[in-house]
């Protein structure tokens, strides 16, 4: 059954989402963070991925006061990401609350590095953010999505996959927030390619015969955002889905 995450994204104290990563095209939501994750917990949510914007585009994160009241108020674990880059970092993210962190840019920038987190933390707690431009290059983007690397996915997760990666978030950003529909022929493709990564899709999302379909494809999990915020998916249309906790 995969597993569904709702994704909260944080600038400036403010819930937010973008179309695909363009800042120009930010929407507030009127939400506080705290009183959104008590709603998704209270219907049975297990794990919520915070985006911290702020750290992402700083290099650093910002928002660990979010991740203290989300842990000191609700039983969600939280799968943290935005602008990881020290070890430090995480130890920090840690302490506030953070069962698992999301790392991308300095998977790039420092591949060694990332790959010694997996020994150093476990890989059950690591998850590679590779998010990609769109399906056809792959090339990645980092830095919230405002940078463009020259590697391509494929390239990326061929170094970590022989270190003991185990989960990977990757999202179509030409999709993110468009309500389009999610990738589902290049998450078959990464499926097929690497059979022991348990991907985690994001990207796209509509409704709920989006996430059958992913769940049909054996995909370990979909992060969920805009279909949501917009009304168009219901907390309730996720029951099925709501199971004891996978990661």
């Amino acid at each position: 059954m995969i597993q569904v995450i709702p994704s909260i994204a944080i600038r400036q104290g403010r819930v937010v989402k973008m179309r695909k990563g363009d800042p120009s095209s930010e929407k507030t939501y009127p939400e506080n963070p705290l009183d959104l994750a008590k709603r998704f917990a209270d219907h049975g949510i297990e794990v919520v991925h915070l985006v911290d914007l702020d750290g992402a585009e700083r290099g650093a994160p910002v928002n660990y006061h979010i991740i203290e009241q989300i842990a000191g108020y609700t039983d969600l674990k939280i799968d943290f990401t935005g602008g990881i880059s020290t070890d430090g970092d995480i130890s920090k993210a840690y302490e506030a609350g953070a069962d698992y962190i999301t790392a991308s840019s300095i998977a790039i920038a420092n591949p060694e590095l990332f790959a010694s987190w997996l020994i150093t933390y476990g890989r059950e707690k690591i998850t590679l953010g590779a998010d990609v431009t769109d399906v056809k290059t792959k090339k990645l983007l980092f830095r919230g999505w405002q940078k463009r690397s020259e590697l391509t996915l494929f390239e990326h997760l061929d170094f970590f996959y022989t270190r003991g990666l185990k989960y990977v978030k990757s999202t179509d950003v030409s999709r993110d927030g468009v309500l389009e529909g999610p990738a589902f022929d290049f998450y078959q493709e990464l499926r097929e390619r690497f059979p022991e990564l348990h991907i985690l899709a994001s990207g796209g999302v509509r409704g709920i015969d989006d996430i059958k379909r992913l769940n049909d494809m054996g995909l370990f999990a979909v992060i969920f955002g805009k279909a949501y915020y917009e009304g168009i998916l219901k907390l309730k249309d996720l029951e099925q889905f709501i199971v004891k906790e996978k990661k």
